[in-house]
């Protein structure tokens, strides 16, 4: 049986930044039907209305994929009326090539080939940076380090979307990717990104030695933190 009580380090076979296009595609595609089915993009929606979100706000997704949280937001903001610069960043080419060609009738939306840990990003660069199922990749201390560059990066706020750490949710997408994925690799990483995600516990102590602390921590369903952290 897994071990909760701490987050495992076991790697994902995602964090291969060489993957082809030809593993990269049809596993992009399964991941937005998950997060379209799980109501993985309400976090983002539901921080917006917090942060107060204005009229060509630039807006960046780290770890970006294959780019479906930025599609999705292009898609509530043009309901809101809300005209928005988004641009995502991921260090796997495969991963931005799928996003690129998958936004090509998007032009409000861009994608560049960078690692967030080691490129040279500005401060106050974007209005918010955003991630989604991005931050577990990380060990705590590169956790730490990753925080404290999106937030001296982001002018206004940045809002982490990502797991929570518990038994049912580990079985359930177990049982879920088992039925419907037809990816070896979704199967095998669904699970340890739960295994590698967070308590709530967790998260304070990690911000706490970022050294942040005007924050907005809230669980959302299925199973996942809206961590927002105000400049």
């Amino acid at each position: 049986m897994p071990d909760f009580s701490k987050r495992c380090t076991e790697d994902e076979l995602m964090d291969d930044f060489a993957l082809s296009r030809e593993i990269i595609d049809p596993i992009m595609d399964e991941l937005e039907v998950i997060n379209l089915r799980l109501g993985g993009y309400s976090v983002f929606f539901n921080a917006f209305k917090k942060i107060g979100l204005k009229d060509q706000y630039s807006i960046s997704d780290w770890g970006c994929g294959g780019g479906d949280s930025l599609r999705q937001i292009a898609i509530w903001a043009k309901r809101k009326s809300i005209n928005l610069q988004l641009s995502g960043l991921d260090a796997t080419p495969a991963a931005i090539d799928y996003a690129r060609r998958k936004a090509v009738a998007r032009p409000e939306i861009s994608f560049e080939l960078a690692n967030v840990l080691t490129d040279d990003i500005q401060p106050n660069q974007y209005d918010v940076i955003i991630s989604s199922l991005f931050t577990h990749h990380f060990r705590d201390a590169d956790w730490i380090n990753l925080i404290k560059k999106m937030v001296a990066s982001a002018k206004k706020a940045v809002v982490v979307n990502d797991l929570h750490r518990h038994w049912f949710a580990y079985y359930s997408i177990g049982f879920l990717t088992g039925l419907f994925s037809k990816s070896y690799m979704v199967k095998n990483d669904s699970k340890i990104s739960v295994l590698r995600s967070f308590k709530k516990s967790e998260l304070t102590s990690l911000l706490a030695e970022a050294g942040i602390s005007n924050y907005q921590l809230r669980w959302m369903w299925a199973f996942r933190w809206q961590l927002i952290i105000y400049k």
